[in-house]
């Protein structure tokens, strides 16, 4: 137990100096916390103790998952169900080319240029055409635009992105059987009833009981990613579905959400980031031609860009919206490591390939993040009113607690 302890308190140093950092430099929490993974991996290595992170801890894994579905959860949550019904063409179009234009040709130049065979090619396609919810969500967040029509557009837009990926990596890869046929039927069962048992559940029990609402919604969550996992399909799906099956709900109460906001941000989220920083070997990769690593980067990034942009111009009009919007859709984190580890695992790709993917999927959601935040920010539509979320990063004035009635809890 105390050496859970003392590396639990090397993971929270960790957390807590990324968030000074991000502070200091108006960086976005998510990528200065997977720097600092990658810096952190990189130290622990050169001294020989490359345990001491604990990077590959089942407790530690547990928590960054969670982190990491908790996170897909909320994103889901944040989408207005009425505003994805008047964007319907704007998320369609753009999801589906943010996903099919780096499918393709960064499958093509793994094939062509970099001379790997078909499956591992198609691996790299399906690992580089993601979007990372998580990244943007969380930008979404320290800006305010999550509660605009814009950052909700381009939520929705990821949606569809990451869906297509996911879709393809199960036809392509994952093994279909009777575990995925119960798993498709569980969860559509399960998702149709869910807004009815939480208004259910709240009605009875909410403001009488403590925390009955997150209790439920994590039994939900972990209940649903365990039967994922079964079924040889990755828990964040279906996480991300039950946000948007909950958003109306959610919606009503803006204390609720902030609080589960705050535990997932706060304490979770930050095992999920670091750890992704700590994967990457960065000795490996100075050791090996570095020309790949830009192939697979740069096939990613220009891709997304080329194909989306033309697109996002027949939707927003305002020039710096348009570049936000595109460079944001170039980022790639969860699913895109995610592929990358079940390519590894199933012996699609070799280490050395898994190294330069994940590197490249990293590297894709530091680099567009920090362009688009520091050139492209489009303050015209960033609310005016200071949320938690940005005084939490040093971005807006302290906001006063809410007065709560009397004799109700946390719920």
């Amino acid at each position: 137990m105390e050496k859970i302890f003392i590396t639990a308190t090397i993971w929270l140093f960790l957390a807590m100096f990324s968030t000074i950092l991000a502070n200091h430099f108006r960086i976005s929490i998510a990528l200065v916390e997977i720097c600092i993974g990658v810096a952190a991996g990189a130290v622990f290595y050169g001294f020989g103790k490359p345990d001491m992170l604990g990077t590959n801890q089942e407790w530690v894994k547990f928590l960054a998952s969670s982190g990491a579905i908790l996170l897909t959860f909320l994103a889901g949550a944040e989408l207005d169900p009425q505003i994805l019904r008047v964007k319907l063409k704007e998320v369609s179009v753009i999801g589906l080319i943010g996903f099919f234009a780096p499918f393709f040709g960064c499958a093509a130049l793994a094939y062509y240029v970099l001379g790997w065979d078909i499956r591992a090619s198609l691996l790299s396609g399906v690992a580089l055409s993601t979007t990372s919810m998580a990244v943007v969500y969380a930008v979404m967040l320290e800006t305010g635009l999550n509660n605009t029509e814009f950052g909700k557009g381009v939520l929705g837009a990821c949606f569809v992105n990451d869906l297509g990926t996911v879709i393809a990596l199960g036809l392509l890869f994952a093994p279909f059987t009777y575990k995925t046929f119960i798993f498709v039927i569980v969860c559509s069962a399960f998702l149709i009833l869910l807004p009815y048992l939480t208004h259910l559940i709240t009605r009875l029990y909410a403001y009488k009981t403590a925390a009955v609402r997150t209790k439920w919604v994590l039994l939900t969550l972990f209940g649903l990613g365990a039967l994922a996992l079964w079924s040889d399909t990755e828990p964040v799906l279906p996480a991300y579905i039950a946000g948007m099956a909950l958003a109306g709900t959610t919606a009503k109460d803006v204390v609720w959400i902030r609080r589960l906001r705050t535990l997932t941000v706060g304490f979770l989220t930050p095992f999920y980031f670091i750890r992704a920083g700590t994967l990457v070997s960065l000795m490996s990769l100075i050791k090996s031609s570095p020309v790949i690593f830009f192939v697979l980067f740069g096939g990613k990034v220009f891709s997304k860009i080329f194909g989306l942009f033309p697109f996002i111009r027949l939707f927003r009009k305002g020039y710096r919206e348009q570049w936000y919007y595109t460079l944001l859709m170039s980022t790639g984190l969860t699913f895109g490591t995610i592929s990358a580890l079940f390519g590894f695992t199933k012996g699609i790709i070799t280490q050395q390939q898994y190294s330069f993917l994940v590197f490249s999927v990293i590297a894709s959601a530091v680099i567009p993040t920090i362009i688009a935040n520091a050139a492209f920010l489009p303050h015209h539509l960033i609310p005016k009113e200071p949320t938690e979320e940005l005084e939490m990063i040093g971005l807006g004035k302290p906001v006063q607690p809410e007065p709560e009635e009397e004799g109700l809890d946390e719920e």
